[in-house]
């Protein structure tokens, strides 16, 4: 089982850092959306 989790990792790590500035960049937009009213 961790040998298969480790092989997904190792094929998957070039998506894996486009992956997690997606995600980062969800959540700035929903920190962003969510503060926006207070600002007005």
């Amino acid at each position: 089982m961790m040998h298969q989790i480790k092989t997904a990792a190792i094929r998957s790590s070039e998506t894996l850092l486009g992956d997690a500035i997606g995600a980062a960049a969800l959540m700035v937009m929903l920190l962003g959306a969510l503060y926006l009213p207070g600002l007005i």
